[in-house]
């Protein structure tokens, strides 16, 4: 009898993902304080999931991100430009979506959590550097850092407007509101100062995190395999 209900099972899930629309689209990331990043093609895929009935969906996907720059909270100064990147980035959103759906077009309202893994990581030293000065009030700085990377989670909300071209396939635009951050603790040193005096001073910024705050855009092209 087990065998049997994990059987159901399998074949309503089975049927479930084929019923859902699967899409491929080109995503665009704005970070706050950050530099506009843009997704590497053709690896963002989107809307990977089951409809549980006629108007809730369960989905997830991939995009592999090739971002720019990022900003950090968490240290003893703030700057207004990117003091991480450019490095990769994984980004994995699981969400729930509220559905809308007509004869020729579709509304979605998403909302759920997301994770996200960023590799191949620089520092900026440019804006960490001016990022101390202006800190420390001092006329030069030079920083020495070392970091330890971590993964990353974070919550989004968004919307998503679907228009059927025809019954095989639509065009989708997409915008989400992403929050979240990545435990990125950095040690090391920076030497600086002013004319007069000089000094060397210990780093340990064990609460730096990145900031994965901003406003991500997809366009995509649904296929809804009907």
């Amino acid at each position: 009898m087990k065998k049997i209900s994990i059987a159901s099972l399998a074949c309503l899930l089975s049927l479930g993902v084929y019923a859902q629309d699967v899409g491929l689209s080109f995503s665009y990331f704005i970070p706050r304080h950050g530099y506009f990043s843009t997704p590497i093609s053709p690896f963002s895929i989107r809307g990977i999931g089951f409809n549980m009935n006629r108007y809730l969906a369960l989905e997830t996907g991939a995009s592999l991100y090739r971002m720019s720059g990022l900003s950090m909270t968490g240290l003893p100064f703030e700057s207004q430009e990117p003091l991480l990147g450019p490095n990769f980035t994984i980004f994995v959103p699981v969400e729930l979506v509220l559905q809308f759906v007509g004869k020729q077009a579709k509304f979605d309202i998403k909302g759920g959590a997301f994770g996200f893994f960023g590799f191949d990581q620089k520092l900026n030293y440019g804006n960490i550097d001016r990022a101390i000065r202006q800190f420390e009030n001092w006329d030069v700085a030079n920083a020495t850092l070392d970091f330890k990377n971590n993964p990353g989670f974070g919550f989004h909300a968004g919307v998503e407007f679907t228009f059927y071209v025809t019954r095989q396939f639509g065009i989708s635009i997409e915008a989400n509101y992403l929050m979240g951050e990545a435990q990125f603790p950095l040690t090391g040193s920076y030497t600086g100062g002013t004319a007069s005096a000089f000094d060397t001073r210990a780093v340990n910024y064990s609460e730096a995190k990145v900031d994965f705050t901003g406003l991500e855009f997809s366009i995509g092209i649904i296929f809804t395999g009907r």
